[in-house]
């Protein structure tokens, strides 16, 4: 079993003990998405870069997993392979974002 089925299958079953499945259409799972995103970046709200990098690394770690958990669900809700459609974005981006060009720059694809 590869680590992310592992992880799905924990989220179903905690999400299925407590009858939440209801609760986790489409558009719910990615408002969560959303709101959990939000709440990563309020860690780092009004820090210069420094202080950025001295935020709370549990703090981090508890937001980003409420991120990757609903992020999970949501793929899982749509039958989507994680590993597929991470490669495949990469894969993209890669077209879009050609190293020969895109090194050391933070121009948008349609820049470069």
């Amino acid at each position: 079993m590869s680590d992310i089925k592992e992880i799905i299958d924990e989220l179903i079953k905690f999400r299925n003990d407590r009858d939440w499945e209801q609760f986790h259409d489409s558009k719910n799972l990615a408002t969560a998405i959303s709101i959990e995103a939000a709440e990563l970046n309020e860690l780092f709200l009004w820090k210069n870069i420094e202080d950025s990098e001295k935020v709370d690394q549990e703090k981090i770690k508890e937001e980003l997993a409420d991120i990757l958990a609903f992020s999970f669900l949501l793929a899982e809700k749509h039958n989507f392979n994680v590993k597929d459609i991470v490669l495949d974005k990469i894969k993209r981006n890669g077209e879009k974002y050609p190293a020969d060009k895109a090194r050391g720059t933070a121009k948008k694809y349609n820049e470069l």
